[in-house]
């Protein structure tokens, strides 16, 4: 056996001496002494895992939304179930969210009514789910990036429980949040039942979540766009279509109970005019816009903040019964001022109130502003499980409405209505506290079906986005995984990389040579001057192995023989791609194969040759290629 420690010091590329089977006890022996390892690769699938095709995964996707539109129905009626139970100690489904509610009965002792709702939500999510805390949507983005769209299926039962529990005892927090990762529990697990690959399980998450926001607000365009812009790492025919179907059918399903109308009432306000003297209304807008951004940031930040203060106390039971209680004496503070409970479970009553005009008076609404965000920060910060789509709503039009009404008294000649200043302020809160800004103008407009508003919304978003992010780089989402140091995409970006040809990404420094090349001679070559070669092994006019070595190995082996020809060194572990061939077919066929090299050859059809050989592909140039192609959108860490 030839003498091969001098190896030992020598830098080996991974990969670079994988041997053919045969050639096994060589291999082993260079392994063992250079403890050369195979490059890690992408995980691979199951073998059990089966992609569908493009029918049978729209047909899964329509099943998604069947279910996660009776999920929607069912929660809303859990939680009008329990808020009866809590406020009133009667059975009853009827609960309009969209109507305050009366007085309760316990009077004063209103104030445990959180607390006791808390205690259950405290017991179900440390018992059975502790991802079922909080918001939700971070969970479902987390699993999406960072665990293959894998979600347990007890989170769906738990999530709707420990929410409605939330949401029915009077927690302010959302009923959104819960549907999206209840939805989106749902179509993990079927994607899990049915052993879908990664992608399509991905997408099924994505569309259960699209589908249960949808079915809540009435608002299928919106549901496709906040899973477009929130969920969805890919963007195509493929995906798009799955989640259009399910968003669609979960919505279709929802105006079968909840009827045709919009989330909300509201008065018709008006286009904008197009006079000159309206741009002084415009901006306005913008300045509302801006106020709303800073709001976002305070709103963000704010829960961050009461998240770590409350994590700090180690009982659960007694944190959730802090915050809760709190809460409680908030609500009937605010009764006794007011008449209304205001900050109790959604909220929508509120927001109902100020679009119709009754809540006009801008010192009241500054204090529902604030009182609001104290609200959801202490509810979700202590333990409380449900979402922050609702306060957000709130908080945007409460503030909107206040803004309005301080504009109409320093302004009055103008023609400024404070209804529309609050749907603005809605739209802009939502943007700027998710970061999804079409999402934001398309629902706030599919939830008042106000088209003249549009304008004013597109311009207060937009600058609400980019004053939060100037306070808070973070959104409301992402902040809770960058906690994790799990980070999430920022911005969507067409990968022009994965449709270039191979003939334009492949490496044409290349040795063509045949196998039974002294392995020493072709490492003292002098023309490898230390670099890395990419060796294309022949044998009879045909290709039978790759090889990648470093050769500065020539250093190590000045009086060494070790005997080993390019056949004994050769891996068989390659793919061919032909010149014409995109990346994104290239690199599936690497990946399937595991492949450590793709030769890049000229001819068209049949067996190729040595002489059709124009270049080599590996991991080292497809990661090279990615960063060339997203050189014009780097800023330094624009994605993150």
């Amino acid at each position: 056996m030839a003498d091969l420690r001098p190896f030992q010091n020598s830098a080996l590329e991974c990969n670079a001496l994988v041997l053919p089977h045969g050639s096994w006890q060589v291999n082993r022996r260079i392994n063992r002494l250079y403890k050369n390892q195979p490059c890690r690769t992408m995980s691979e699938p199951s073998s059990k895992e089966r992609p569908l095709n493009l029918v049978a995964f729209s047909l899964v996707a329509v099943f998604v939304g069947i279910v996660t539109g009776f999920g929607a129905v069912l929660f809303r009626d859990l939680i009008s179930v329990l808020h009866n139970l809590f406020f009133f100690g009667r059975f009853s489904f009827l609960y309009d969210a969209n109507t305050y509610t009366s007085v309760s009965a316990w009077g004063a002792f209103v104030v445990l009514v959180p607390v006791l709702g808390g205690m259950g939500v405290v017991f179900l999510v440390k018992t059975f789910a502790p991802e079922a805390r909080g918001h939700g949507v971070p969970e479902v983005m987390d699993a999406i990036f960072y665990n293959e769209g894998r979600i347990r299926p007890v989170v769906a039962a738990v999530k709707s429980l420990a929410s409605a529990l939330a949401i029915g005892s009077g927690s302010s927090v959302g009923r959104e949040g819960p549907i999206i990762q209840i939805g989106a529990s749902l179509g993990s697990s079927i994607g899990q039942l049915i052993r879908l690959e990664a992608w399509q399980r991905i997408t099924l998450v994505a569309a259960g979540a699209g589908a249960g926001i949808a079915a809540t607000f009435n608002t299928p365009i919106g549901g496709v766009i906040f899973a477009i812009e929130l969920m969805m790492p890919e963007v195509s025919t493929r995906t798009f279509l799955p989640v259009a179907l399910a968003t669609g059918t979960a919505t279709y399903i929802g105006r079968i109970f909840f009827g045709l109308r919009p989330a909300f009432d509201v008065p018709a306000v008006g286009s904008v005019s197009t006079d000159p003297r309206a741009v002084s209304l415009l901006l306005l807008y913008a300045v509302l816009g801006a106020v709303i951004g800073v709001a976002s940031a305070a709103f963000i930040r704010g829960l961050h903040f009461a998240e770590d203060k409350f994590g700090q106390i180690g009982n659960p039971y007694l944190r959730h019964a802090l915050g809760m209680t709190v809460l409680g004496g908030m609500m009937y503070a605010l009764l006794r001022m007011t008449g209304h409970y205001h900050v109790d479970g959604v909220g929508y009553a509120t927001i109902q109130d100020v679009l119709l005009g009754g809540l006009a008076a801008a010192p009241l609404l500054v204090l529902l502003f604030a009182s609001k965000i104290v609200a959801t920060s202490l509810s979700l910060g202590s333990g409380s499980s449900g979402g922050i789509f609702s306060p957000s709503l709130f908080m945007g039009a409460t503030l909107g409405g206040a803004f309005g009404a301080f504009a109409h008294l320093l302004f009055p000649a103008a023609s400024i209505s404070i209804p529309a200043f609050a749907m603005v302020g809605m739209a802009a809160m939502v943007g700027g506290t998710t970061g999804a800004a079409m999402t934001a103008v398309t629902m706030i407009f599919e939830m008042t079906l106000d088209y003249g508003i549009v304008m004013p919304m597109i311009i207060a978003v937009a600058i609400s986005i980019g004053c939060r992010r100037v306070l808070s780089r973070e959104n409301i989402y992402s902040i809770k995984l960058v906690a994790r140091h799990h980070f999430i995409p920022k911005a969507l970006h067409a990968n022009m990389f994965l449709v270039r040809r191979a003939g334009e990404v492949m490496d044409k420094d290349i040795v063509i040579l045949p196998d039974n090349t002294k392995f020493d001679d072709f490492l003292r070559l002098p023309e490898h001057q230390g670099r890395t070669r990419h060796v294309v092994v022949t044998h009879d006019n045909s290709i039978v192995g790759v090889l990648r070595v470093n050769t500065a190995l020539r250093g190590g082996l000045e009086g060494t023989f070790t005997g080993i020809s390019l056949k004994d060194v050769a891996s068989r572990n390659y793919t061919i791609a032909r010149s014409q061939d995109i990346m994104f077919t290239v690199i599936g066929r690497m990946w399937r194969k595991k492949a450590m090299m793709s030769i890049v050859v000229e001819s068209e059809a049949g067996l190729p040759r040595p002489k059709d050989v124009r270049g080599v592909i590996t991991k080292e140039h497809v990661a090279d290629s990615v960063a060339d192609s997203i050189k014009p959108y780097a800023d330094g860490g624009g994605m993150l």
